[in-house]
């Protein structure tokens, strides 16, 4: 049993001041007298109702507990319905080379593809999402995970200059597929992202991209860069950096795999891109796990009034003599 209104049993607080109330006012209700002897009251019977006399308020304490009770909202979830999960497995590789660091999108490419990253993993809560950063290497920032909270973290603390310097895009395609290659998911995916041309590494994109269809993994590509040149922060102040984004290369890498290729010049672009993709693998989950919850605070509301009742049959029947 759970409950959906847990904050209500705070009101279960008022039980103290009205226990300390009940003994104050017995207290007050009773009177002394002046005798020179109780030797003859020891002996004085002892009616029932001298027993019964606090019963009312037990009663009474005993409906309040069932009153909040109800108002918590007590819910029985014993009845599961699951149907086999077939989720996403997605690698998110990720170009980190100091090119990223360009200024067409702002406040820089890397930190427009972070940002527009971490809307995709909070969109996808029930896919399994790694990823994995490139420059002159590549290595797996994260591997795996449901936890999107840990993948976030991770993906926050990139930065360009963590790795030596590059554009190793067989590698950091490698990289991904090797991480997806033994999941059991129904639909695999890598989404890399960069704004160069392979220059560093001893694996070519397209042998990745074959190694990638040959474990049944769909890659899309995303070139990030605006035409022509864009603004760059040297240490003598912003110049300007010639764009240059081997477009055929990954155009050939998607279609190898069953993907796509994009290409973003700006913030809106990128974004509009993985919401893109975001739709295209949504339709490849089929996801229907749901628990079936039946309401039970009914239960606890006609207790809490069977013992306001039994107060006041007991208090104006049996008990009515006494205060």
């Amino acid at each position: 049993m759970i409950f959906a209104n847990p904050l209500c049993f705070l009101l279960l607080l008022l039980l103290i001041p009205m226990i300390a109330w009940y003994i104050w006012k017995q207290k007050k209700a009773q009177t002394n007298i002046q005798v020179s002897s109780s030797e003859g009251f020891g002996k004085a019977p002892k009616t029932f109702k001298l027993y019964l006399r606090h019963i009312p308020f037990i009663l009474r304490m005993l409906a309040v507990v069932f009153l909040i009770t109800a108002l918590a909202r007590p819910q029985t979830t014993d009845n599961w319905s699951k149907t086999t999960t077939e989720g996403i497995d997605i690698v998110l590789s990720l170009d980190i080379s100091t090119s990223m660091l360009a200024q067409d999108l702002r406040p820089d490419r890397l930190e427009a593809a972070k940002d527009v990253a971490a809307s995709f993993i909070n969109g996808r809560p029930t896919d399994n999402i790694g990823l994995v950063v490139f420059s002159g290497e590549s290595f797996t920032q994260c591997p795996l995970t449901t936890d999107h909270t840990v993948l976030l973290n991770l993906l926050k603390d990139i930065h360009a200059g963590m790795i030596e310097d590059g554009t190793a895009i067989g590698h950091g395609l490698a990289t991904a597929v090797s991480r997806l290659r033994e999941s059991n998911a129904k639909s695999k995916v890598v989404i890399l992202l960069t704004d160069g041309t392979n220059n560093r590494g001893e694996i070519a994109p397209v042998t990745a991209a074959e190694i990638a269809k040959a474990y049944n993994i769909r890659i899309y590509t995303i070139g990030v860069g605006t035409k022509g040149e864009a603004p760059y922060p040297f240490s003598s102040g912003t110049g300007m950096i010639k764009v240059d984004i081997d477009e055929p290369t990954l155009t050939k890498i998607a279609q190898t795999t069953g993907g796509l290729y994009f290409r973003a010049t700006n913030n809106q672009a990128l974004k509009e891109i993985y919401q893109e993709i975001d739709q295209l693998e949504k339709t490849k989950m089929n996801v229907q796990e749901y628990s079936k919850k039946q309401e039970e605070y009914l239960k606890f509301a006609l207790w809490a009034f069977c013992f306001f009742l039994l107060e006041f049959l007991v208090k104006y029947t049996v008990l009515k003599n006494i205060p």
